[in-house]
């Protein structure tokens, strides 16, 4: 099976800041979907769906204006555990916008770390690729929902115990 290198984020150009601003305004908007209430998010939450990979993300920082996390599915090739995809964003709460600011992908073949603020591409395929993410992850039914005394959040579709 091939993979296909920008996992299907070739087919848009980026055409500018503003559109860029725009991809991190939908994501905003799906992302609060996923996560109706981030303050009640734990440090590390779980959603898992049954027949589906289990979604993780694990909050970073969390400051008045930001919150840094970090979302993933987890992948066992034997003893070793990849974090595949791995993305880091920053959600802004006052602009209502998120944006990725790192990515491992493809079994960290693809890092796309450290990325300057002129790096209008990469961030491009960043964002459009967490835009399709965010929309397959509500599509497959997760959500992090506020349980109270749950060291971790899962969705209630899941039908397992927390």
């Amino acid at each position: 099976m091939k993979i296909r290198e920008n996992y299907g984020c070739e087919d848009v150009e980026p055409r500018g800041f503003v559109s860029l601003m725009d991809l991190y305004e939908n994501n905003f908007i799906r992302f609060k979907k996923l996560v109706p209430d981030l303050n009640s998010l734990e440090k590390h939450a779980y959603s898992r769906i049954n027949g589906c990979m289990g979604l993780h993300i694990s909050v970073l920082d969390r400051s008045r204006y930001t919150t840094t996390l970090r979302m993933t599915y987890h992948f066992t090739e034997g003893s070793l555990l990849y974090a595949e995809p791995d993305l880091q964003i920053r959600i802004y709460h006052d602009a209502r916008l998120i944006e990725v600011l790192s990515g491992h992908l493809q079994h960290g073949r693809q890092k796309l770390e450290h990325l300057p603020a002129d790096a209008k591409i990469e961030k491009w395929k960043l964002n459009r690729f967490l835009y399709k993410w965010l929309g397959f992850c509500l599509h497959q039914g997760h959500q992090f929902q506020a349980e109270s005394g749950a060291g971790f959040n899962q969705s209630a579709a899941s039908g397992a115990a927390v």
